[in-house]
């Protein structure tokens, strides 16, 4: 075996041009299914045969589709192709805008979001970008993607608000239509189409694993963790347009009032991170997170009379879940093996939009039954849970991961590279796999060499 040496190299026009076309589709995606969100509690009336427990359902109905559909999209995608099945499921998410636009019951509304939430993309998106950059590349393009669709949910909640009033809702519908047609255009028109497809072990999931990673309870800590921080935005986002309007911040205004908490809420933020990341101090940031969450619910259920305690309220909110929202992924790369991790993120993803949904249903039963206080007093007993099941969790080990380019590398030679790679000091993990070329090294940042692991590169005769 001989090594070679790795010079970095920048990305290519074809990479940005992936990058930038992905993040698009996805973003715009997202942006259709939350404009409704600061909403449709407050406009659904107009529907014929609304009741809360129905507009609750139409709020999340989405959520139960895309977690029914996410990972056998996915894994379609490998077998008749990226492209198709993202278009296929952008095709699924304009039909349902159109059928919720057109809709004059809530019963079509929540027929509009089931097949909106059916164009489940999410994984085939995320498999195409991989196919489309270099393994050096893969973690700057996922995070470029993660960015698009935090900047689609700010923006999502302050237009929605806005545009209600111009358009209406039907107006919001037909406008997330559109937005499916746009990420069409950008996909065929803009997007590379990727010479091979491979199954990329560190993003798709594997069906074989999926009981190893359910009963890893350091994984399914945070699966739960992402289902209830999705499950309390829906619910909260059920019960917070009613209690804003109730005291006196008319439809129209609630655009205005959201856009200044977001943008302190996102400055907030970013120290709590810093903390956690560069300070190694995850478990506490984390736990505060909830608890901050949990304490929100109670001060609504408390201030509900009171337009600044709710906004100010919203503002610890979303600096709380913007905080779960960036770490949560970032401790499920640090805690799940390497060779189960692809599975992980599709059963995470899963739970997140599985949340949404019950978080709507959630939310519209109990306004039915127990007013604006006891969505808000259900809000903290859901999180008193959410808290006693993440307080066993050990501190995190603060890992990072790095994929290797190999030359050559078979079956009969991967085990000989993993030992090589893991006698590396610093490396404390390794998975080689054969039809991708590629190694997956998890390792200490403190400890490892880095010039000597993207020096590696195997050549076997």
């Amino acid at each position: 075996m001989t090594q070679k040496q790795n010079t970095a190299s920048s990305m290519t026009s074809l990479e940005k041009r992936s990058i930038t076309g992905l993040a698009s589709i996805y973003a715009l995606r997202m942006l259709g299914l939350f404009m409704i969100l600061p909403v449709f509690s407050l406009a659904a009336d107009q529907y014929s045969g609304s009741t809360p427990l129905l507009i609750g359902l139409a709020i999340g109905a989405y959520g139960l589709t895309q977690a029914l559909f996410q990972i056998p999209f996915g894994m379609l995608s490998d077998r008749i192709g990226r492209k198709r099945v993202i278009t296929a499921g952008l095709l699924l998410f304009a039909a349902g805008s159109v059928v919720a636009a057109i809709a004059d019951s809530i019963e079509m509304v929540i027929l509009g979001r089931l097949l909106q939430g059916s164009g489940a993309i999410s994984a085939a998106v995320m498999a195409l970008t991989a196919d489309l950059t270099r393994d050096e590349h893969r973690t700057k393009a996922m995070a470029s993607i993660g960015i698009s669709i935090g900047l689609s949910f700010s923006v999502a909640l302050a237009s929605g608000a806005a545009l209600e009033h111009w358009v209406g809702l039907s107006g919001i519908f037909w406008a997330t239509a559109a937005f499916a047609l746009v990420g069409i255009a950008v996909l065929h028109l803009w997007v590379p189409t990727p010479t091979r497809c491979l199954h990329h072990r560190d993003m798709e999931p594997v069906p074989q694993q999926f009981i190893k990673v359910i009963r890893n309870p350091d994984i399914m800590r945070l699966v739960l963790s992402i289902m209830m921080l999705h499950l309390l935005l829906t619910i909260s986002f059920y019960a917070l347009p009613i209690s804003l309007f109730e005291q006196g911040l008319a439809k129209e205004q609630h655009a205005m009032a959201y856009l200044p908490v977001l943008i302190l809420a996102f400055i907030a933020m970013v120290p709590f991170i810093i903390i956690a990341e560069k300070h190694r101090k995850m478990r506490p940031v984390f736990i505060g997170a909830v608890v901050t969450l949990g304490l929100v619910q109670v001060a609504w259920a408390l201030l509900s009379n009171s337009a600044t305690g709710v906004l100010i309220g919203l503002w610890f909110f979303f600096t709380a879940f913007n905080i779960l929202e960036a770490s949560l992924p970032s401790l499920m790369s640090k805690l799940s093996p390497l060779e189960n991790k692809g599975t992980a993120l599709g059963i995470y993803s899963t739970a997140q939009f599985l949340g949404a949904f019950i978080g709507g249903a959630a939310g519209g039963f109990l306004y039915g039954h127990f007013d604006l206080s006891g969505v808000f007093i259900a809000g903290a007993c859901i999180t008193l849970v959410w808290l006693l099941l993440i307080i066993p969790m050990r501190p995190p080990r603060h890992l990072s991961t790095r994929i290797l380019e190999l030359v050559n590398v078979s079956d009969h030679n991967a085990s000989d590279i993993a030992r090589e790679l893991n006698a590396i000091k610093g490396v404390v993990e390794t998975m080689i796999v054969t039809n991708e070329q590629v190694a997956y090294v998890k390792f200490v940042p403190e400890e490892i060499d880095t010039a000597q692991l993207d020096a590696f590169r195997v050549s076997s005769s």
